[in-house]
């Protein structure tokens, strides 16, 4: 059997686990640079739609509602607690988000009291609300837990049927949408041949999904009538390229205040990069003004870096980032927004192509950077982000989002301990 575990409206539980007062209003969280709503309580969904930017809220409902920015630091660790909770009451666990994860229950002989135990247990220790769906499959989990979410009757927990008159009444109650990785587009494509509920896929012809769509939708065929056929590695495959890009707080054309997000930009995609164990071969870099700001004059360059040879050391990737920075970089505009993009990724330990015209690295440079890039990425898991980084990072730059509700980082921060009178 298997579980998924879901945090309910985590990043609002995680406010209220160090502000009680939070409990029970409608709370709202928004997106960098506290520009939409991308959470939201229970009491705030009649109220607000998901994704309403934050200042078309009528004036009316403002003063009901409580919005805060993105605490992702709180986030992050309060969702590594959770986590570490769970890992003590099961077989194996697979981390899908940072507040959803599958949980392996073999073993168990009453799995229903277990995981009803283990919900109030995540609670207890940590002060997040959890629920449970539990199932054969994956594809299954995610909808039992979507029921026990959704119907109080269950009190968070909800073990998916096995007789297979009621598998087709709960299959019946979702559409075709509401299946784990079934898009929307998809979707439509389904309905055209009458496919509009999942237990109208679960009847589906096998080969005709298969020729007309593709084997991973074979697959959630499969998952749905029982049998086992996806595992998380497959969707977690390495990315052919990596973005990272942000809207600035403030709009500026400060060449030092560019650079520096430029750098952080650079730095963070590195990261990802040895995380799925690749090698980049060139580095886009890009700008933009503000295309709502009509009045102001608009400029959108990039720029493509080669890079002598396939590398995965973020000094080489910001020298070549700022290189590129300082080959479009105009004064006479605001920009809004900047981002780096790694392209044309290599798996590392299957890619040795060097440039003819270039030195080859020797084995004990390649092992320093190696070592060095390892050392700075073992501390940073384990201290936190930017616990070391490559050049300096001002709070105060005109690139940092803007925070401005921003609560206290209670497990991260010395200074912004909860206090206790």
């Amino acid at each position: 059997m298997i579980g998924l575990i879901d945090c309910n409206n985590f990043y609002v539980s995680c406010e209220r686990v160090f502000n009680p007062k939070l409990e029970g209003k409608p709370i709202g969280i928004l997106s960098n640079n506290d520009g939409c709503v991308i959470a939201r309580s229970n009491e705030l969904k009649p109220l607000v739609a998901m994704g309403m930017p934050a200042y078309q809220i009528p004036p009316h409902i403002q003063k009901k509602i409580t919005l805060l920015s993105s605490n992702y630091e709180l986030y992050g660790d309060m969702s590594q607690r959770v986590f570490d909770t769970v890992y003590h009451y099961t077989a194996d666990i697979e981390l899908y988000s940072i507040d959803e994860a599958f949980i392996h229950l073999n073993g168990f002989s009453h799995v229903l009291n277990h995981c009803q135990n283990l919900k109030a247990i995540v609670k207890r220790d940590t002060g997040i609300p959890v629920s449970i769906g539990i199932a054969t499959t994956r594809t299954l989990a995610k909808l039992a837990n979507h029921i026990a979410k959704k119907q109080s009757i269950h009190q968070g927990v909800y073990c998916f049927p096995t007789n297979q008159e009621e598998i087709a009444t709960t299959l019946k109650q979702f559409s075709v949408e509401d299946i784990w990785g079934v898009g929307w587009r998809i979707a439509q494509r389904l309905k055209v041949l009458g496919i509009h509920t999942a237990w109208d896929l679960y009847q589906a012809n096998l080969k005709q999904i298969r020729q007309l769509f593709s084997v991973v939708l074979e697959r959630t065929v499969l998952e749905l009538r029982g049998i086992s056929c996806i595992e998380l590695d497959d969707l977690h495959t390495a990315k052919k390229n990596i973005m990272t890009s942000r809207s600035f707080g403030h709009l500026t054309n400060d060449l030092f205040d560019i650079q520096e997000a430029i750098r952080v930009h650079a730095s963070r995609g590195a990261e990802k990069l040895r995380k799925q164990k690749s090698v980049v071969n060139a580095v886009l870099i890009f700008l933009k003004t503000n295309r709502f700001r009509p009045e102001l004059p608009q400029y959108n360059p990039s720029v493509v870096v080669p890079l002598l040879s396939a590398t995965d050391d973020s000094r080489l990737i910001i020298h070549a980032a700022q290189k590129g920075l300082r080959s479009i970089y105009k004064p006479d505009f605001l920009f809004m927004k900047s981002g780096v993009m790694l392209l044309d990724l290599k798996t590392k330990d299957n890619y040795c192509q060097s440039d003819l015209f270039t030195a080859e690295t020797s084995a004990t440079e390649k092992h320093k950077s190696e070592q060095l890039m390892k050392t700075m990425d073992d501390i940073n898991q384990k201290m936190g982000k930017n616990t070391i980084h490559l050049g300096g990072i001002r709070q105060t730059a005109a690139w940092q989002i803007k925070r401005e509700r921003l609560s206290q980082r209670y497990t991260t921060r010395w200074d912004e301990l909860p206090l206790v009178k």
